[in-house]
């Protein structure tokens, strides 16, 4: 079945950098579009950035654009968001999806907290 793991998740102070990984099994990786989501306390789910399944074409919320990257490695089945210029608002758990918009099955995600 399914499964993503998340990882690189911590504290980070603003204007800082933090790169989240996620591993992907159970499904043919390099055919499918991936995407990160992130859910705030006390807020709902908010998708965040999306990559095609060749990695050509990537999309962003625009409060991220300019500021994460999505990459990914089919060879290794793996998705990356790095993330630069945090703000105190990126405090989140981020979470790994199979799909372009955070909709399908995800991980345990991985707590992001940016403060001073």
């Amino acid at each position: 079945q399914v499964q993503l793991v998340e990882s690189g998740g911590g504290l980070a102070q603003p204007g800082g950098s933090l790169r989240l990984s996620c591993a992907a099994s159970g499904f043919t990786f390099s055919s499918y579009a991936m995407s990160w989501a992130r859910q705030a306390p006390g807020k709902g789910l908010e998708w965040v950035s999306g990559i095609s399944s060749d990695g050509s074409d990537t999309y962003y919320t625009h409060s991220v654009k300019g500021r994460f990257t999505i990459s990914r490695d089919n060879a290794k089945n793996m998705v990356y968001l790095q993330m630069n210029s945090l703000k105190p608002e990126d405090t989140a758990l981020y979470y790994c999806a199979k799909g372009p918009w955070g909709l399908g099955p995800r991980g345990q995600g991985t707590q992001v907290t940016v403060s001073s």
